[in-house]
């Protein structure tokens, strides 16, 4: 049914006259008499009955004209809420954010809620692998990982931050006797690793079998505060980010050196899905990362 012809019969009735009809729609008389003539022969029912200028329903016309209200209706409702969308005024997005990330993000957070108070943002959180592959199905249009991120699933990236690996754990453990740590080194000492699904856990057993070492794993936690009170305790060595040591309290029990071989940083990346089509709150928060967090593209 055309929308058009459905909106000229409405205005026809509400004015009870095809002359004030015609110029509330701003055309001429002949055209909404033309319209609503082609909208009775579609349903094959009169809809008015023509009383010199007046004009009264049929049984049919009375149906059509409270549905057509109601469709009319609809279609405003529609028209507004894709113009809320499109400025911004409304929406939601949630975003994957491993939960070692989520603190480099408070400043994202704070300008995209103050600058799009409308939309709801939530992050949800989980290991690096499980947002990737979450991203890649489209079940989220944009999340956070480590790079480099699964090559299989073919996604956009963008770095924006490159951070060292720092070696943690008791003063008293062989590998602190060095000033930097190579992965040998740790070939006998029993580590406190985030779980299997992080990307840096990822990395990390991907180094140790290039070494052809097979890690002594003596827990796993996904709360990296956690492993360093593990490593503390003196349960084994944790490998942690640099910028997440620096927000914890190092007390003097633990020793701290750099990874040096291999060279394993901790380069977080924002990632979307390339040839999707991506909402504008998503858009939106790339531009956000991209100002606040000085994003370099990298693929």
């Amino acid at each position: 049914m055309d929308l058009r012809a459905l909106r000229y019969f409405v205005e026809t009735v509400r004015q009870n006259s095809f002359t004030v009809a015609a110029e509330r729609l701003h055309v001429t008389q002949s055209t909404v008499s033309k319209m609503i003539r082609q909208l009775e022969d579609e349903i094959g029912q009169p809809l008015l009955i023509r009383e010199g200028r007046q004009v009264r329903l049929t049984d049919v016309g009375h149906i059509l004209f409270e549905r057509g209200q109601e469709a009319l209706g609809v279609v405003r409702e529609l028209s507004r809420e894709v113009t809320d969308l499109t400025a911004l005024t409304r929406g939601e997005l949630t975003v994957g954010m491993p939960p070692m990330v989520n603190l480099l993000f408070s400043p994202v957070v704070k300008a995209f809620c103050e600058r799009h108070p409308g939309l709801r943002l939530t992050l949800q959180e989980n290991g690096g692998q499980v947002i990737e592959q979450q991203v890649a199905s489209g079940e989220l249009e944009v999340g956070v990982t480590l790079l480099p991120a699964n090559p299989c699933l073919a996604l956009s990236t963008r770095s924006f931050g490159r951070y060292p690996i720092l070696v943690v754990g008791p003063r008293h453990a062989a590998w602190a006797r060095e000033p930097a740590v190579n992965l040998t080194a740790l070939r006998d000492e029993p580590l406190v690793l985030l779980p299997d699904d992080f990307s840096l856990t990822r990395r990390l057993r991907d180094a140790f079998s290039e070494a052809r070492l097979e890690p002594r794993i003596a827990a796993q936690s996904g709360q990296w505060d956690f492993l360093v009170a593990m490593a503390a305790a003196g349960l084994g060595t944790t490998l942690m980010p640099a910028p997440l040591l620096a927000r914890l309290h190092i007390g003097d029990e633990l020793a701290v050196r750099p990874l040096a071989d291999p060279s394993i940083d901790w380069n977080v990346a924002l990632i979307w899905k390339p040839g999707r089509y991506m909402s504008h709150a998503a858009r939106a928060w790339l531009v956000i990362c991209g100002e606040i967090l000085n994003t370099e593209r990298i693929g």
